[in-house]
């Protein structure tokens, strides 16, 4: 063989290795990230070759598929009452990931979830029939809060304090699913959704903290009790009325100057929303002792999945007495969800236990054969005593009975609550986020626990207030709940 034809054989094997380095390189090393790119439209459909696996509310699927006839995704996801559970829900489109339960249980729903393959589809290769998720949501608890927050922007959450079920998660404004699900169609409401200013698609009631206002005086309220500051709630505290924030010349006004607010008992601080009994008390008890009260409650929680993960509500760090002075009344750089307020208020009502809330409590396989029992998985921590629950639940009793919650109300049930109106822009500038967190036990023993937070709403600025905003809808929620 002469020296051109041998440098040429040479090279051209040098080619076939490198052709079969760089396949053996795409097949084993690179293939899993180009299977998982979003722009592999093979995914969408494998996904969508089927009908998906459902989302189910006390019995009934709010979910289902339809076939799309003239395309290579050959079903598409479809919603019954979409904006009614949208904020549980969330959406499975052809176009856009999937969010809320949809994304979590994608591989159950979409039948890929190892878990759901049988021998005979291991061998085969077949994808499995599609699982199923049951969820813990009410029906009734649901629509009363839809109804009740109306054309507000707001949100609310409801819980079972005993079980840790909850019981319905409502954000408004809504929008419906359906109108993403379809990638023909999809691109346009996604720009009217992602363009509109009240954000739709935000789930407000676990992922929007705001400033708490008044409602996070029960932390404040229940940090002093355990600590041994005061022994009970109707043991007079040490607090000027009018309060000096430390080290300033600024003075803390009470919502109304008329209210008994000097030196007033924990009970009639909470029954007037005295913020000079608050703003004190947190100075007192410290920064340190009220975070980690907070945190038991579930502030700084940077892993709440419900399963959803929830935003964190936040107790800040590294102030000065005036800024935790601030924070007694749920103000400078404390933030909530509703779902950290409902929590509260589920722990004072569970006598100081707080059972990790969760909106799934099953998930099936095609056949409803059942692969998770998250009932049977919830956790419960004790948060305080079981004395301090009592006495907090007490206070709040004398809110709604005869202070600033007495449209929460409901005949033959005992309710406790507080109410909240937070500051909102620069020198609360802006119209204030209306608060309300409460209990109901009903005669027959049924217990809810709820939160309701309104944004924004057509009141007028003098009329907006926890007990004339966010009350109503957490009485409509409770009422549904012991019914």
């Amino acid at each position: 063989m002469n020296k051109t034809i041998r440098r040429a054989s040479v090279f051209a094997l040098l080619l076939v290795f490198s052709l079969l380095i760089r396949a053996t390189w795409v097949q084993f090393y690179e293939g899993r990230a180009l299977a998982d790119d979003k722009d592999n439209r093979r995914n969408a459909i494998e996904t969508y070759a089927g009908p998906l696996g459902n989302i189910i509310v006390a019995g009934r699927s709010v979910t289902g598929s339809a076939a799309t006839p003239d395309s290579d995704l050959k079903y598409r996801r479809t919603y019954t009452d979409g904006e009614l559970y949208a904020a549980v829900t969330g959406y499975a489109s052809q176009a856009y990931a999937p969010t809320q339960l949809e994304g979590i249980y994608a591989d159950l729903l979409n039948g890929t979830d190892p878990r759901l393959k049988s021998a005979v589809d291991t061998v085969t290769g077949e994808r499995a029939d599609p699982g199923d998720v049951i969820t813990t949501i009410d029906p009734a608890v649901q629509k009363a809060g839809y109804d009740a927050l109306g054309d507000k922007k707001g949100a609310a959450v409801a819980i079972d304090p005993v079980t840790g079920r909850i019981l319905g998660v409502v954000s408004t404004p809504s929008y419906d699913p359906s109108s993403l699900t379809d990638a023909n169609t999809a691109g346009t409401a996604w720009k009217k959704l992602t363009a509109d200013a009240d954000k739709p698609l935000t789930n407000r009631a676990l992922r929007q903290p705001l400033p708490p206002g008044s409602t996070f005086k029960l932390v404040v309220a229940a940090a002093a009790l355990e600590d041994g500051l005061y022994s009970s709630v109707d043991e007079k505290t040490d607090s000027a009325d009018p309060y000096t924030l430390p080290g300033t010349t600024t003075v803390l006004s009470n919502e109304n100057p008329s209210a008994p607010c000097e030196d007033a008992t924990i009970r009639v601080a909470l029954q007037y929303s005295c913020n000079n009994v608050f703003a004190h008390m947190a100075v007192q008890l410290g920064q340190d002792k009220l975070r980690a009260t907070a945190e038991k409650f579930g502030f700084d929680d940077e892993t709440q999945d419900v399963p959803v993960r929830a935003y964190p509500s936040v107790y800040p760090s590294g102030m000065d007495e005036s800024s935790t002075a601030l924070t007694g009344i749920g103000q400078f750089d404390v933030t909530a969800t509703p779902l950290q307020m409902a929590m509260v208020s589920a722990a004072l009502a569970n006598g100081g236990k707080l059972v990790s809330p969760h909106m799934v409590s099953q998930v099936t396989d095609g056949g409803g054969s059942v692969l998770t029992d998250y009932d049977d998985e919830a956790s419960t921590t004790q948060v305080v005593s079981s004395g301090t629950a009592e006495q907090l639940r007490s206070a709040m009793q004398t809110v709604v009975e005869e202070g600033t919650g007495t449209n929460a109300r409901i005949e033959g049930a005992t309710v406790g609550g507080k109410t909240g109106t937070a500051q909102h822009g620069e020198n609360n500038s802006r119209t204030p986020y209306a608060w309300f967190t409460s209990y109901a036990k009903g005669g027959d023993g049924k217990e809810v626990a709820v939160a309701v937070v309104v944004e924004q709403s057509d009141a007028a600025r003098s009329e907006v207030s926890g007990n004339g905003l966010a009350a109503p809808v957490a009485r409509a929620m409770m009422q549904a709940a012991i019914s």
